[in-house]
């Protein structure tokens, strides 16, 4: 079958890209705006190792105003971006839920945070990897409904217990994807 997106809506197009476009690493990006806030995001991926930086495409509300993340990302340049684990996954896809810019996703679903790093936002206790970054820049993609934003990677912080070879700097995360409307760790479903 070959299909022509000229000729598909706007849902089709994104369920053919997830299903097909997989796994794909879920981002759980936390920011600073007038609270803090945390949302995940499954269009997501790594850009370059030099300079180091990811893309992280963020859609808009129901109403068509930027999500906080993006207006807080444009406010104050600074994000911290946690690789979920199974132990998050309940927390990171109840975080997902749309909720008013002056309400934190993290004490409307108990989510303890700690500081890593003065500066960046906070990330969910227990977290094994984060990636800290500012923001760059936004791509402009005629028509689209989201948007893709870059981020420069300045720090990483990786839980010792994940680090398999210090010498090499090798890791072992059993980190969430999605792979269609699924969330997986290296090939088990999870069911939520």
């Amino acid at each position: 079958m070959l299909i022509d997106f000229s000729q598909t809506d706007k849902s089709q197009r994104y369920h053919l890209m997830s299903s097909i476009v997989v796994p794909r690493p879920v981002a759980w990006v936390s920011t600073f705006g007038v609270v803090d806030n945390i949302a995940p995001f499954s269009y997501f991926t790594p850009l370059s190792s030099q300079p180091p930086t990811v893309m992280i495409s963020i859609g808009h509300k129901a109403d068509g105003s930027a999500k906080d993340t993006l207006r807080n990302l444009r406010e104050n340049n600074f994000c911290s971006i946690s690789i979920v684990d199974e132990a998050h996954i309940l927390q990171m896809h109840r975080s997902g839920e749309s909720l008013k810019y002056d309400k934190s996703e993290f004490e409307r679903f108990d989510i303890p945070k700690q500081s890593i790093i003065d500066g960046c936002p906070p990330v969910p206790q227990g977290i094994k990897a984060v990636l800290f970054g500012r923001y760059i820049q936004e791509v402009d993609l005629k028509g689209s409904a989201t948007i893709p934003v870059i981020i420069e990677i300045e720090h990483i912080y990786i839980d010792d217990d994940t680090i398999t070879d210090s010498d090499k700097l090798k890791v072992s995360i059993d980190s969430i994807a999605r792979m269609g409307g699924s969330y997986r760790v290296l090939g088990r479903e999870i069911k939520i």
